[in-house]
């Protein structure tokens, strides 16, 4: 007996230690879990409505642009009112109250930041969930606060304007979707209050804790809202596509034109030509960035043969560090090598005192282009492109180099026997990830090193939207050849994966 109670005593003890997790549920902490999924679908509206113009609680003005979401008036009080400029140089009386209502609009969105920490809290155990509660209690008070405050400062400045006979001028309106952060704001204290009820008591001395999957859910959090914002939410701008839509205009139905500029392309001989040029131009890059793929995982592998630790570390350090530097710096050096008066031309002068008054301005030259682009993108690119090679070689087993050394293998057969089959799962990965990418060479580099020489060889499809859009102001234009590029992309990606399930029986997606 003495025996099993000491080998009880372990499993008594992880259970005590993992109690929270496994506590039975009583019937009021279910209907408090109902409740809070309510709660979470709340904060999900609500985020999702600060970035949409349609939930914009603080227009109330027609002269405020109707294409500015609710945070951005929150954090941009001179961009709200850049359409309201004039009216504000005759009434220099209304600036106060328009400063009010922004502040209104960011005690909506640090609502939202409350209730989103109130509602990871609901994730945890009790303890948690009763501190969480007091979080969204207060993001629920703040909310109303600051979505309740929009209608005194809109009847005052109707009164005002109506007394100053400049009503018409104003163009005020009421936006009815304050009543939606009004609703949300009575969802969190309503559920807050309920759930401090219904949540049983913790246990004395209990911390709080949470599941590790819920954890590691919210440790990625912060990267799926980037992604959410920088990645998904941009695509709210493929609606000035069916639009005749010119900047700083407001849409409306009256300018809906469905799918004029995606028939526009192909009626206008011009744009036909600029397109397949570009195409030929993005195509051709992005060709040869993935004929050159292997060159970074080269270079790791001999990277990694270095046995001079500190002089590795040197090289691995020098070669990143181009990776950082901004493509407007790159071509500064480049003008200072390539110039009509730069390095090149210098040296060729000392050395030859025969040579042409005129020096030779390589920038400005239009042969090559691709392959000085190549060059250009390597020498920034491989020294960052070989970190996840280093890091694939470092997890190989050792052994197995231990082994072919005893079977007489030279460092050579040992990098092709051993290191090149040990990297290609992590090149084909990033090769499919190239080909899905294909049409997408970015802007930068082709932006900076362009000119009116080389303009036709150089322009690539990101920089023809990029001119397209800000430079020549077509931007409905613009947004259909990006939606296009993005939607080919998707199709290539599945396309590779299926074709790399098909022949090497894995896939990425």
């Amino acid at each position: 007996m003495a025996g099993n109670t000491a080998f009880a005593e372990p499993g008594s003890k992880l259970i005590n230690k993992n109690k929270n997790f496994s506590e039975s549920k009583t019937i009021t902490e279910k209907a408090a879990g109902v409740l809070y999924w309510i709660m979470r679908c709340a904060m999900v509206v609500n985020v999702f409505a600060l970035f949409f113009p349609t939930f914009n609680a603080v227009r109330i003005s027609q002269n405020i642009n109707g294409n500015m979401s609710l945070f951005t008036c929150a954090i941009s009080y001179k961009s709200m009112l850049s359409t309201f400029k004039a009216v504000l140089k005759r009434q220099a009386w209304l600036e106060p109250a328009f400063k009010s209502l922004s502040f209104c609009a960011v005690l909506i969105i640090i609502a939202a930041v409350i209730a989103i920490v109130g509602g990871c809290m609901s994730l945890g155990n009790r303890k948690m969930k009763k501190l969480g509660c007091f979080f969204t209690l207060a993001a629920g008070i703040v909310e109303l606060l600051g979505a309740l405050g929009i209608n005194p400062i809109l009847n005052g400045l109707i009164n005002d304007s109506y007394a100053a006979g400049k009503f018409d001028d104003m163009k005020l309106m009421r936006p009815n979707v304050m009543y939606i952060y009004v609703a949300i704001a009575a969802i969190y204290i309503a559920i807050s209050i309920v759930n401090f009820f219904l949540v049983p008591k913790p246990e004395e001395g209990v911390g709080m804790e949470m599941e590790p999957k819920f954890r590691l859910f919210l440790m990625m959090l912060p990267i799926i809202a980037l992604a959410f914002v920088f990645s998904y939410l941009p695509l709210y701008g493929w609606r000035y596509a069916f639009f005749d839509y010119k900047s700083g205009e407001t849409l409306s139905m009256e300018k809906f034109v469905g799918f004029k500029w995606f028939t526009e392309i192909f009626k206008t001989a011009a744009t036909k030509k600029d397109i397949m040029t570009v195409l030929k131009n993005t195509l051709a890059m992005s060709g040869l960035g993935i004929v050159t793929s292997w060159v970074p995982m080269a270079f790791a592998i001999f990277l990694s043969e270095i046995k001079n630790t500190h002089f590795r570390r040197i090289v691995q350090t020098f070669t990143t560090i181009p990776n950082f530097i901004s493509w407007v710096l790159v071509y500064a050096l480049a003008l200072a090598i390539f110039s009509t008066d730069g390095f090149i031309n210098t040296m060729i002068n000392s050395m030859n005192p025969n040579a042409p008054a005129v020096a030779t301005n390589y920038l400005m030259e239009s042969g090559h282009m691709w392959l000085k682009m190549l060059a250009w993108g390597l020498w920034k690119g491989v020294g960052w492109s070989a970190i996840i090679y280093i890091a694939a070689i470092s997890g190989i087993d050792q052994g197995l180099f231990e082994a072919a050394t005893v079977d007489g293998a030279g460092r050579f057969a040992r990098m092709w026997y051993i290191t090149v089959p040990e990297l290609i799962p992590t090149y084909c990965v990033l090769l499919l990830m190239s080909i899905a990418n294909i049409l997408s060479n970015g802007m930068d580099q082709y932006l900076v090193f362009s000119n009116a020489v080389n303009r036709e060889q150089i322009q690539v499809l990101d920089l023809y939207v990029y001119n397209l859009g800000i430079g020549s102001g077509l931007i409905p234009l613009s947004t259909v050849v990006g939606m296009v590029k993005s939607i080919v992309s998707v199709i290539l990606l599945f396309a590779a994966n299926g074709v790399s399930k098909a022949i090497r029986g894995e896939s990425i997606v």
